[in-house]
């Protein structure tokens, strides 16, 4: 997992090309005015997809984690918690390769808060669950980068 801050992605000299793409993407494009769904930028190699939604209790939201593709998440209006954890801390359930999703149950042993302009990318060995309020409940929007990495 990395947590940061697009204002200071020159720091991050470090990620992948595929990732630094992303963040470029991101400053080049108005994210805040796409609607809500999926956005191709290069096929099922790099895309994009724009969720709105409300908060909401950890308890009403589920754990996950992907294989094919890295989860680049950035705030485009927050906050909104995501707890974290290691697939390997997991009671890992069957994984739905047409939707690369693993599914799981378990408990965090982390959160980060997401206000406008943070990241988290997620690698496939990071289980992360979306969604969790931070305080009170809040309508957010943010884009997650998909990027295939298998």
């Amino acid at each position: 997992m990395v947590f940061g801050n697009i204002r200071n992605i020159e720091e991050y000299t470090f990620l992948e090309s595929q990732v630094k793409e992303c963040f470029d993407y991101a400053r080049e494009h108005d994210l805040k005015a796409y609607e809500k769904g999926s956005h191709e930028i290069d096929g099922d190699r790099l895309f994009v997809n724009i969720a709105e939604y409300t908060t909401t209790e950890a308890d009403n939201r589920f754990w996950e984690a992907h294989r094919e593709y890295l989860d680049i998440h950035v705030m485009l209006a927050g906050p909104e918690q995501i707890d974290v954890n290691f697939i390997d801390n997991m009671e890992q359930k069957e994984y739905v390769p047409a939707d690369d999703f693993l599914p799981m149950d378990g408990d965090k042993n982390g959160h980060v808060v997401l206000e406008d302009g943070d990241f988290l990318i997620c690698y496939p060995h990071d289980a992360h669950r979306t969604a969790v309020k931070a305080g009170e409940p809040a309508a957010i929007k943010k884009a997650i980068f998909k990027v295939r990495i298998h």
